[in-house]
């Protein structure tokens, strides 16, 4: 069988297999890492754009960026079938067709990845979930009133199952039952009892139990909630002891949103082992070592760069046995 697509010199001409073509293999080649490479940059750009808006993985917009480059080729060619493949317009279609196609995608995930912006007060009218977790506070025990390293270990734990699942908020000052408590108790254990110190010692703790780079991407806002008051109880008193009772609440709002890799909780305790959780319904839940690495496994699979030097390492430890 022979295909030719004009009549180039001998030297010009490739084979593989019994087929012989026009285009010489090693231009073929060429061409096919310069496609890769160039759906692997634009790929790169669209995420890099998109990274507060969308979760895009390397493979799908690398794929995207080709079928999209693809189009603007076909386009190229039907506005004029002599039209080369370096000519500047077809360079240019097959740019802008790649980044719209990714950017397409991009669009579409971030409206189902993502949640609109909503306010405290509407997520504690919502009410606990997959991805909405109230706390009391975040040092003290309310039943003793000291501070506790069993709540402060809670809110790392927490964070790291919204780290680990689709991410979420985490309200503390905020009781199981959706009523606004402030962050006044754990002020209390504050040398200086403020929003700023506040922050700072939570960055300290998250950076203590799950790594300075987890720690430094949630996000930690403060805002004042009304308390809904009690009209029965303003009846009984009066009046004077409801008009005296704060009508806002200071809460704090730990945003998280999902990881690019696991994340453990490395519990204070000495010695003790990093601990793997995720979100099941709304509340967190430690999966044991094989469930982890299942989990892991799914949720983060190996890119293909990543697999093939798995693979080399695996084979190298084995040959040497």
């Amino acid at each position: 069988m022979r295909t030719d697509l004009s009549v180039p010199a001998d030297d010009d001409r490739g084979t593989i297999g019994g087929l012989e073509f026009a285009v010489p293999v090693w231009a073929t080649a060429t061409a096919l890492v310069l496609v890769l490479a160039l759906a692997w940059l634009f790929g790169a750009i669209a995420r890099w754009l998109l990274r507060r808006r969308a979760r895009l993985d390397a493979t799908t917009s690398m794929v995207l960026s080709i079928l999209g480059t693809a189009v603007g080729l076909y386009i190229a060619g039907a506005i004029d079938h002599r039209m080369t493949i370096w000519h500047p317009v077809t360079i240019l279609l097959g740019l802008v067709s790649s980044i719209i196609a990714v950017g397409a995608y991009g669009t579409v995930a971030a409206r189902l990845q993502t949640q609109t912006d909503i306010s405290v007060p509407e997520l504690i009218a919502a009410g606990e979930s997959e991805a909405v977790e109230f706390k009391s506070t975040a040092r003290v025990n309310l039943h003793t009133g000291q501070r506790d390293p069993a709540i402060e270990q809670v809110i790392a734990k927490t964070v790291a199952a919204f780290l680990n699942s689709e991410g979420g908020n985490l309200l503390i000052g905020v009781d199981d039952d959706g009523t606004p408590l402030g962050l006044d108790a754990d002020f209390t254990t504050l040398r200086h009892p403020d929003t700023d110190r506040f922050e700072l010692w939570l960055r300290d703790t998250l950076t203590s139990m799950l790594g300075q780079s987890i720690a430094a991407e949630v996000g930690i806002f403060f805002e004042m909630v009304p308390v809904p008051s009690d009209d029965s109880d303003e009846e009984a008193d009066g009046g004077e002891e409801a008009k005296a009772a704060p009508t806002e609440a200071l809460v704090c709002r730990v945003e998280c949103t999902p990881s690019p890799r696991p994340v453990y909780l490395r519990p204070a305790k000495n010695n003790a082992q990093p601990e793997f959780w995720v979100r099941a319904g709304n509340s967190s839940r430690q999966l044991s070592v094989d469930q982890a690495a299942d989990y892991i496994m799914h949720r983060w699979p190996l890119g293909a760069g990543q697999a093939l030097a798995a693979q080399v390492r695996a084979a190298v430890r084995f040959s040497a046995v």
